[in-house]
């Protein structure tokens, strides 16, 4: 008689328990286990705890190479969901094998764990083995189906493959929101007070281990309630028309202050915080050095000199040092975006090219705005030489058009959707023992969620794009559609960018500085697990999961297209580490970059306006406040627009910053010696930028690696 020790963790999560029946089979290369009941005495699998059995065996069974975890009704209870932990069998040798689960199970059902040592296809021979990775990708991928949500997009989950919550979880989640919308018979609700309509019928299929926590989506509505309901209390959210003076804005979120929100009211309309913004705002990767004037752009040195004073002059700027002191950021995608109304009123939409100088002093400031791509007489160069309100207008659409682009594209498409690719390739073409699926999986956690809820609030027919902006639905599509059709993998990688935009010389850019740092910590990391489980060439070619994984993310995420650069296949470990690195970093510090200021740069409204409510202006001299406030956004209009600034600025409960791992997927010692040197030095990042930021008027936080998530999730 052979007896083995079995001791089962259960997550110490809310309504992590089970009541069911839980039984287990040991799987060895000498044969297999009965099935074995778990059970003691009093309640076995409480949140948190810790249990240990016994199975007896007739014989040893050998090399332990599958765990077979039974859930079974239990007497009249209702089945309910468990979430296992891990759990870890020692042999009669006193060998000991963890078998990693970190996930939800319902219902009644049957899952196998291998142990925790991860595998590439190439390291398993037995066809025991090799049939449970081929058993584990046919059931996720019949899972985790892709869908198309508009031509040119990425492919997102297809939330239709999963079956529905069970029905305590859908009357657990109605109690949320008291009542339907009483002219809606689609099930759409709207929370209290709350200005966007969600598609709760679509959120109601999402599979467990994709959903938020309990202490997540409680979280985010605690956030979004009192915000909204104050502004609704208050008319705000109902009040159409123009802001009567600009220092009423101030009291939109009179509650919701921060320091940098309160920087930006004081200082929004001066030319070097405008500048200030292209570097660590929110949109920091616009600017592109110019070695010459691009023809749309006639601008001449008359017009700028007053500005560059006698001792230098425009060529001279153009061509100082390596690559110049001038710098272009161009909304050409905006040129032919289709336009959108609100409050049945036709909105406007710009697509300026603005010129930048750097100064002696090591200030970016504005040189001369153009308000469209084609100059003639209708388009005027305007300079900060003309009026006050003709310079402040011009900077104003500049600003929209920056609000227009980050949104869409910046934030959403490329971090958003394209991690959602990824998340999607990850689930479907990796098994839970492959070394890339254990280093990948907490940086996707939470994004199906999100971008499932994003859809079915803001980018759904009347969601939040149709009610704040001035493109709305249509014109979303059409600039994500257009900037993934011109996005190239030196754009994906943040070194080559700022290598190819000729920033690298620009003092006080310290999202560049700071996510070079995080990206060579991150690479450092990748580059330790890649070379422990792919030491040779052939071992990243000859392995057809890590190939069909990469193949399904350029053919989904990039559509196919080889202009892109993006890999279709990888053949170096250095190809592969460089992928992985990208990845993570988009999904982590990327997002926290364009994501975590939105309410600190835009709760001050004009400083980021959603709409523009006249045309562009094709004379100077004709702008006044009133003519200004009159092309600003409604009150209603800004109000929405900025609770949901407050709403994603607010990261909610149950978070994961970059580099946590409480998931112990790796069990070998090296990945766990390369996951504690990755949390050394992000913790003496993190350090340097708190030294740094001391020294600064307006501190520069977003990547600092304690507030940065490991995944998009907000």
């Amino acid at each position: 008689m052979a007896v083995y020790r079995v001791c089962v963790t259960t997550g110490p999560y809310l309504r992590a328990g089970t009541l069911d029946n839980i039984s287990v089979t040991l799987v060895g290369t000498c044969g297999e286990s009965p099935k074995q009941l778990l059970d003691r005495l009093g309640r076995d699998f409480a949140p948190g705890s810790v249990q240990k059995y016994k199975v007896h065996c007739s014989a040893e069974l050998g090399e332990v190479l599958l765990l077979r975890l039974h859930k079974e009704r239990y007497a009249f209870f209702p089945k309910d969901s468990w979430y296992c932990s891990c759990i870890c069998v020692t042999a009669p040798d006193g060998t000991r094998s963890h078998f990693p689960c970190y996930q939800w199970i319902e219902g009644y059902c049957t899952l196998e764990l291998r142990p925790g040592a991860a595998k590439t296809i190439c390291q398993d021979s037995l066809p025991l083995l090799l049939d449970h990775r081929k058993r584990e990708l046919q059931g996720r991928q019949e899972c985790y189906r892709w869908k198309v949500y508009a031509p040119g997009f990425p492919g997102m989950i297809d939330v239709s493959s999963f079956e529905e919550m069970e029905t305590d979880k859908k009357f657990a989640l109605t109690k949320m929101v008291p009542r339907a919308d009483p002219g809606d018979s689609s099930g759409n609700r709207y929370l209290p007070g709350f200005p966007m309509k969600i598609d709760f019928p679509s959120l109601m299929h999402l599979e467990p281990n994709i959903r938020y926590s309990a202490t997540k989506t409680a979280s985010l509505l605690f956030n979004a309630i009192p915000a909204s309901l104050g502004m609704k209390l208050r008319g705000l959210l109902d009040r159409k028309g123009s802001w009567k003076k600009l220092d009423d804005i101030r009291n939109i979120f009179w509650c919701h202050k921060t320091v940098i929100s309160e920087y930006v009211m004081e200082h929004w309309c001066e030319d070097p915080f405008f500048g200030y913004q292209y570097l660590n705002g929110v949109n920091p990767v616009m600017l592109h050095c110019l070695s010459s004037l691009p023809s749309k752009l006639p601008i001449t040195n008359d017009m700028v000199a007053p500005l560059l004073g006698p001792d230098t002059c425009l060529q001279m700027e153009l061509e100082v040092g390596e690559r110049g002191n001038i710098f272009l950021a161009d909304y050409w995608i905006l040129a032919e975006a289709p336009v959108h109304c609100l409050n049945d009123r036709p909105q406007y939409v710009a697509a300026p090219l603005c010129l930048l100088w750097l100064n002696p002093q090591g200030a970016l400031v504005p040189l001369a705005i153009q308000l469209s791509q084609t100059p003639g007489p209708d388009s005027p160069i305007f300079l900060p030489t003309d009026s006050y309100w003709d310079w402040l207008l011009a900077k104003t659409w500049v600003r929209n058009s920056e609000f227009l682009v980050h949104e869409n594209n910046t934030h959403f498409l490329c971090t958003h959707l394209l991690c959602e690719a990824f998340a999607m390739a990850t689930l479907r073409q990796l098994p839970l023992c492959h070394p890339i699926y254990k280093l990948l999986l907490p940086h996707t956690r939470y994004t199906l969620q999100v971008n499932t809820i994003a859809r079915a609030t803001l980018l759904n027919p009347e969601g939040l794009v149709d009610k704040v902006t001035s493109v709305g639905r249509q014109g979303l599509l059409y600039l994500m559609s257009t900037a993934l059709a011109h996005f190239t993998y030196t754009d994906f990688c943040l070194p080559d960018s700022v290598r190819a935009r000729g920033v690298l010389a620009i003092p006080n850019y310290h999202y560049r500085d700071d996510g070079l740092r995080i990206w060579a910590a991150i690479e450092s990391f990748v580059s330790e697990i890649v070379g422990y489980y792919y030491p040779s060439e052939a071992s990243v070619q000859q392995d057809s999961e890590l190939q069909a994984w990469v193949g399904e993310i350029f053919a989904w995420a990039f559509l196919g297209r080889e202009s892109s650069g993006f890999p279709r296949q990888l053949c170096t470990p250095g190809e592969l580490v460089k992928f992985l690195t990208a990845i993570i970093f988009n999904c982590s510090a990327q997002h926290a970059a364009v994501n975590s200021g939105q309410h600190d740069f835009g709760a001050w409204m004009p400083n980021t306006p959603s709409s523009m409510r006249q045309p562009p202006p094709q004379t100077k001299g004709t702008t006044t406040l009133k003519s200004y406030l009159d092309t600003l956004p409604e009150v209603n209009v800004t109000c929405n627009n900025l609770l949901l600034f407050w709403l994603v600025s607010q990261e909610p409960k149950d978070q994961r910053p970059l580099g946590t791992y409480p998931d112990e997927h790796f069990t070998e010692e090296a990945p766990r010696r390369s996951i504690a040197a990755f949390q050394n030095r992000l913790a003496q990042i993190s350090r340097e930028i708190r030294e740094r930021n001391q020294g600064l008027e307006l501190p520069y936080t977003y990547l600092d690696p304690p507030l940065i998530e490991n995944s998009v999730s907000i």
